[in-house]
């Protein structure tokens, strides 16, 4: 098992979901965790929850799309731990619907969540990163390598991300720092709400074509994939997009 004693982990999104298991999978290896989350009483009820088992955990409510609050997650790690190691972008918007009718605010959100917040975030974490040797962890979407009916912006924003991870790896090709990405297919969170959450009259024909075939995994698989990233034994990757998506991709 990797160890990350005496490392400081920001992660974003970390009330639920896959934010949360990649938490406790830092957790249960030693690191102590910068929790961010927009839901302020689930997220400082984890943290409360992680110390009581004898972790390292603090929180820190924050609205990812305000660029402030990105910093304000960071200054915080700093402030309480005194650095960061590793910084793990996991929180996102899905917001499905149709082209024709999406708002202006809902694709403002969306971008700003899923796109910009990470920009923002490694922006004010790298000095810290590159001090520590530290590494980058962006949660993409195999939505981010297909087309997708439906989910036009979010497919949008999360290949921007894994363009955003890609290109930042070259930027820094020559300096101590790692940046790379996931790209996960469907998980067993309550993100996106299901089939309810796309427009009533969605064509099933369409949806059918990026439902996954095989069960779709618990989000602690996709938690270690991340944890793995993020240690020393993937000291040899930089700039890559991994997926894990039981071969939703493959063909």
């Amino acid at each position: 098992m990797e160890d990350f004693t005496g490392k400081i982990v920001v992660i974003t999104g970390a009330a639920s979901g896959l934010g949360r298991a990649t938490a406790m999978a830092f957790a249960t290896r030693g690191a102590a965790l910068v929790l961010g989350d927009i839901n302020a009483i689930p997220l400082e009820a984890f943290a409360a929850d992680l110390s009581a088992e004898g972790h390292l955990a603090t929180a820190c409510p924050i609205d990812l799309s305000i660029r402030s609050d990105c910093r304000q997650l960071i200054e915080h790690a700093v402030e309480r731990f005194g650095g960061v190691d590793v910084l793990c972008n996991i929180a996102g918007l899905l917001s499905p619907g149709r082209v024709e009718t999406y708002a202006e605010d809902r694709w403002d959100k969306l971008m700003a969540v899923n796109l910009s917040a990470p920009f923002w975030l490694s922006q004010a974490a790298i000095p810290y990163l590159l001090e520590r040797r530290g590494n980058i962890v962006n949660i993409a979407s195999t939505s981010g390598l297909k087309g997708q009916a439906y989910t036009v912006p979010y497919s949008a924003s999360k290949a921007a991300l894994i363009q955003l991870t890609r290109s930042m790896a070259m930027e820094f090709m020559n300096k101590p720092i790692r940046i790379n990405a996931v790209a996960p297919g469907g998980m067993l969170t309550g993100m996106g709400g299901g089939l309810d959450a796309f427009p009533p009259d969605a064509d099933p024909e369409l949806l059918k074509r990026y439902m996954p075939t095989r069960p779709m995994p618990q989000p602690d698989l996709i938690a270690d994939l991340i944890v793995y990233l993020a240690s020393d034994r993937a000291a040899n990757i930089h700039g890559t997009c991994i997926c894990s998506d039981g071969g939703a991709t493959a063909g």
